[in-house]
């Protein structure tokens, strides 16, 4: 009986000593930061920076080197009081096309505005006549005021604060440094703010986001070079560098920080009628945050309130008929096409989202019912084109994926799934994945579906179909059909699929795309015929 109060009461006393260690652990933060009454004194910041910005789930290699996305400088300015931001941007982008971006983005606590481009990323200098802005979805508006209060010390302020949603965090370990931990709860977003052990500062603040291919994943701000900001006792940290899952995709050098700059009100203000239809931010818990981020890294995000993550589509997704038993998936992300067999059906591509792949698969069901789903053919590992993969698994389908890719899609589908906002947990390691190796035909001893692994300039391991007896083919990425215009010379990716239908011996009539809709062999033949 003594040992049992005795351990009830040690339990009661480190019970009550946690909310006294998590507020012990904000207040050395802010006292390294320059001090609580430093930080709630400043009024306005401006910070000119320049940003390195990488893709891993658009690498030449399933699994392998990053994609280099863009660079960027942005000159960032925030009146604190109000709660407003202004960041002007110039954006490089090297991937997947070299261009320019230059545009404003504006940041109130209930509205978003973008200025100096239109949705669709062009720059208003190719549209003087009718110049580009915007009002940003919910989903983008939530997304960037959760990466903003990240890198604030209005986050330890509101610790501070709030320290009812404060609350503890086992101590994590990486790369060998134990950092003390705690969590902060605000609207739907749970920041895990661990700190240095030596000096107390800040060190990195993690959240817990889905990623549609490698499923739960830990996405870190890593602050260092902590430096002095003005003539106060504030300090700043001068490299932020962003990690998922210990992979660096972006790194933010501070090159000028001023504190308490006077700032005028004109600066934060957005057209009356933008901010007027303007979206509130999303409160959803499954807020698509890497969707949304990463997106824009390579500069194909175009503000979309769809729930499908579309950035193109305002009709919402439809089923086009190519041929009999054949159905192709338009307006979304991504395509898919659906191909009718005798006793099941074969899928081809599975864009963005499970959301959008169960809607593809009720489509699916109510047009062939009875006809289970029993391939899902990734042409490539590309997010936009695999990160559906799930919903399909849960039906039971097996992947066919290209030379390689095999063992990337087997380890994504192992990892954990708790955050999937789009299917109910489960495991999905037992999903049977097929390596082509060079052509795979899925038969039902009529109809006959073929698969080549191609050579190409976009990545290892792609694929394209072929519905043989309708002569329809299936093609992601290295052409649009329908939607960009041939060009005048030949280009290395229309080389590649032209390249491909010699080899195969394979006759298309058309091809279905992966983005755009259906075009004509024809013209493509002809062009690389020149």
């Amino acid at each position: 009986m003594k040992r049992l109060l005795l351990l009830l009461s040690l339990i009661v006393a480190a019970c009550a000593s946690a909310p006294q260690r998590n507020q012990d652990l904000v207040a050395r933060a802010l006292d390294a930061m320059g001090g609580a009454d430093v930080l709630d004194a400043r009024k306005s910041i401006y910070i000119k920076a320049s940003t390195k910005q990488w893709e891993p789930e658009q690498s030449v290699v399933a699994s392998g080197e990053m994609r280099f996305a863009n660079e960027a400088t942005y000159e960032f300015l925030a009146d604190i009081g109000a709660r407003t931001t202004r960041i002007d941007w110039v954006k490089n982008f090297s991937y997947p096309s070299t261009r320019t971006f230059k545009f404003t983005e504006i940041i109130t606590p209930d509205a978003g505005y973008v200025a100096g481009i239109d949705s669709n990323g062009r720059n208003k200098q190719s549209r003087e006549s009718n110049p580009p802005g915007f009002a940003m979805s919910s989903l983008r508006l939530a997304t960037t005021q959760r990466e903003l209060l990240r890198t604030s010390p209005r986050l330890l302020l509101q610790m501070r604060d709030n320290p009812g949603n404060v609350s503890s965090s086992p101590d994590v370990t990486i790369g060998g440094v134990t950092y003390p931990a705690v969590n902060y709860k605000t609207g739907n977003v749970t920041f895990t703010v661990m700190f240095d052990p030596q000096s107390g500062l800040p060190a990195r603040v993690r959240t817990l986001d889905w990623d549609n291919v490698y499923g739960d994943s830990a996405y870190d701000v890593v602050l260092s070079d902590w430096r002095p900001l003005g003539s106060s006792k504030g300090r700043i940290a001068g490299t932020r560098r962003y990690e998922l899952n210990g992979k660096v995709i972006s790194e933010v050098k501070i090159i000028e920080a001023v504190e308490n700059a006077p700032v005028s009100a004109d600066r934060f203000a957005m057209p009356a009628a933008a901010k007027a239809a303007a979206a509130k931010p999303a409160t959803s818990p499954s807020v698509p945050y890497q969707w949304v981020i990463r997106r824009q890294v390579i500069g194909t995000y175009l503000d979309s309130e769809n729930t499908s993550y579309d950035t193109q589509a305002s009709s919402g997704l439809s089923l086009v008929e190519l041929a009999a038993g054949v159905q192709h998936t338009t307006n979304g992300a991504g395509n898919s096409l659906i191909v009718e067999m005798r006793d099941h059906l074969i899928v081809f591509d599975a864009p963005a989202s499970d959301w959008q792949s169960n809607w593809t698969i009720n489509a699916a069901k109510a047009k062939y019912p009875g006809k289970p789903i029993k391939y899902l053919v990734l042409t490539h590992h590309h997010m936009d084109h695999a990160g559906g993969m799930r919903a399909y698994a849960a039906e039971g389908a097996t992947l066919v994926v290209g030379k390689g890719n095999g063992e990337h899609f087997r380890k994504h589908l192992a990892a954990p799934s708790s955050l999937n906002p789009d299917l109910a947990v489960r495991d999905f390691s037992r999903t049977q994945v097929i390596e082509v190796v060079d052509k795979q035909v899925l038969s039902d001893g009529k109809r006959e579906v073929s698969v080549f692994v191609i050579d190409n300039p976009h990545c290892n391991g792609m694929m394209i179909g072929y519905v043989n007896d309708v002569r329809i083919g299936f093609v992601t990425d290295l052409w649009s059909p329908g939607r960009d215009p041939l060009p005048a010379k030949i280009t290395p990716a229309l080389a590649a699929v032209h390249n491909a239908v010699k080899k195969s011996g394979i006759t298309p009539v058309k091809f279905a795309g992966g983005h755009g809709t259906v075009g004509e062999y024809a013209p493509l033949m002809a062009l690389a015929s020149k």
